[in-house]
């Protein structure tokens, strides 16, 4: 049976359980011609492409070592005019960014791209997908990374400084330090201000 008859849209159901389900099923008991037939879904009709992209990151997510040959299908996505697609995109990304960083990290000017117009939820993966490149090895992305935190949404800056904090190196431990105290003074949410002063003290430590 072709796994897109298991899909959400196949089954006729509004929720994400059957994709979630069919990510674990897969994960457990890989199938390459199922995951191909996946990220060939991706190019097909917006319901199908939105539950194959669901499918594909959640696997990902739980075993990126069967997704990471399909990461030039996902960078494709990336430039889809589809809401949903370019973030579920980017996640799939994010999950398989450690495996392959030299392709993701040539793909970065299209990634940043598609953050900057999309969703919070497209800047949030690009944010991580920079911190995966850094603790891959690509330390010429910790400026960009820095960048995206000195320019944080206020809802957003306690978790981008929180993701950026363990692969910021030596070489930008200060201007990273310098960024957290200059916004922390401008947050009022005794929560957000404790998040930011518990990575301060970490520096200082």
């Amino acid at each position: 049976m072709s796994v897109l008859n298991r899909l959400a849209s196949a089954l006729g159901r509004n929720d994400e359980r059957p994709n979630v389900e069919l990510a674990e099923a897969l994960a457990s008991k890989p199938d390459a011609a199922g995951i191909f037939e996946l990220v060939a879904a991706l190019t097909g009709p917006v319901a199908v492409s939105n539950d194959a992209i669901k499918v594909l990151y959640e696997l990902g997510a739980r075993r990126p070592d069967v997704v990471a040959p399909h990461v030039g299908a996902f960078l494709t996505l990336v430039g889809s005019k589809n809401n949903r697609n370019v973030w579920g995109a980017l996640q799939a990304v994010e999950t398989v960014t450690e495996l392959v960083p030299d392709e993701v990290a040539a793909a970065l000017p299209q990634i940043i791209a598609a953050a900057d117009k999309g969703s919070v939820i497209a800047k949030d993966k690009a944010v991580q997908i920079l911190a995966r490149l850094a603790a891959a090895g690509h330390g010429e992305v910790v400026p960009m990374l820095l960048e995206r935190v000195r320019e944080a949404a206020p809802n957003q800056f306690p978790m981008y400084a929180e993701i950026a904090a363990p692969v910021i190196d030596a070489a930008h431990r200060q201007a990273f330090r310098d960024i957290l105290e200059e916004r922390v003074i401008h947050i009022d949410a005794p929560a957000k201000k404790s998040r930011i002063e518990k990575v301060l003290r970490r520096l200082h430590g």
